[in-house]
């Protein structure tokens, strides 16, 4: 499975972006009908830490504290594509945004990052106050 994370760049304190994340390929050379995808970030120091992620197989979602009720996912227009909607931006939501992609999440390992084995490159966020 590849994927590509696009969408960053430089925003205002109060401002918002969108981060899309395409995904294509075969998990064990199946096509996974069901999946999750999940957002992560890291800041420069920081250890990585989930943000937001979803799963098409019981459609649920979730959100760190952090971003709640200024972030949405949702599954984007084009096939294989999730985005990242980020609204009312801090500084502190400046790092390098990861997509990453796992075959079999439900609501119980939504936000375990274990459960997404293969990742994007990252795309970097920064937040100007």
């Amino acid at each position: 499975v590849q994927l590509q994370a696009s969408g960053g760049g430089l925003a205002q304190a109060g401002g918002s972006r969108n981060l899309s994340c395409s995904f294509s390929g075969t998990f064990n050379g199946f096509t996974s009908f069901f999946y999750g995808i999940g957002w992560y970030r890291q800041a420069p120091g920081k250890h990585r830490e989930e943000v937001s992620c979803f799963s098409s197989a019981d459609l649920s979602t979730y959100y760190s504290g952090s971003v709640k009720g200024r972030f949405t996912i949702s599954r984007g227009a084009a096939v294989n594509t999730v985005v990242l909607q980020m609204e009312s931006l801090k500084p502190e939501d400046s790092a390098v945004y990861y997509c990453a992609f796992g075959p079999s999440v439900i609501q119980s390992n939504l936000a375990n990052q274990a459960a997404y084995a293969y990742w994007g490159q990252g795309t970097l966020v920064t937040v100007s106050s």
